[in-house]
């Protein structure tokens, strides 16, 4: 079991396919929009002195708090303030605890507004397998987060789009 899966009363409920994933949380996402990013937060591990990307990454609006996590090949799951923070976190050999702030991409878009949601999608050269959900990006005013999957955990960036390759990516919206 992931880490991830452990926290208490965390149940993701895991997507590989954007329209679906972009369905399910058109409604919520869209009541994000306008709203300025109030906090994030993310898994630290005390012992290494850096982010534990397995955990969710947690963005905070307020009085909502959004849950985006990753894991396999193109699994994503996006839950409603169902991680309490509060809750102390035991795991052996981990001495995790929440930080804010923790990564500089997150630093980069707090107390910004948000403007759009959407899902990232790679477009493959394969019959088996043509798409792959690969980010849940979020676009703010003068700023753009996405949290993507790094095989298995959380990656986070903020580069722009404009440097991925053409032709292999389309943007699905979600709000």
């Amino acid at each position: 079991m992931s880490v991830a899966l452990a926290l208490e009363g965390y149940a993701p409920q895991w997507h590989h396919k954007a329209r679906t994933l972009a369905a399910v949380h058109r409604a919520r996402c869209s009541r994000l929009i306008g709203r300025a990013l109030a906090g994030a937060w993310v898994l630290w591990d005390e012992d290494r002195q850096s982010w534990f990307a397995e955990g969710p990454v947690i963005l905070g609006f307020g009085d909502t708090n959004v849950e985006i996590t990753h894991r396999k090949f193109d699994e994503c799951g996006i839950t409603w303030d169902q991680v309490d923070m509060s809750t102390p976190l035991d795991w052996p050999g981990l001495r995790l605890d929440w930080r804010a702030g923790a990564h500089p991409a997150l630093a980069a878009v707090t107390g910004r507004r948000l403007r759009e949601v959407n899902v990232i999608e790679r477009i493959m050269p394969n019959r088996w397998r043509p798409r792959l959900l690969d980010a849940i990006e979020f676009r703010f005013e003068g700023a753009r987060l996405a949290v993507y999957n790094a095989m298995d955990e959380n990656g986070l960036s903020t580069r722009p789009e404009v440097t991925w390759p053409i032709g292999f990516w389309r943007r699905v919206p979600i709000a």
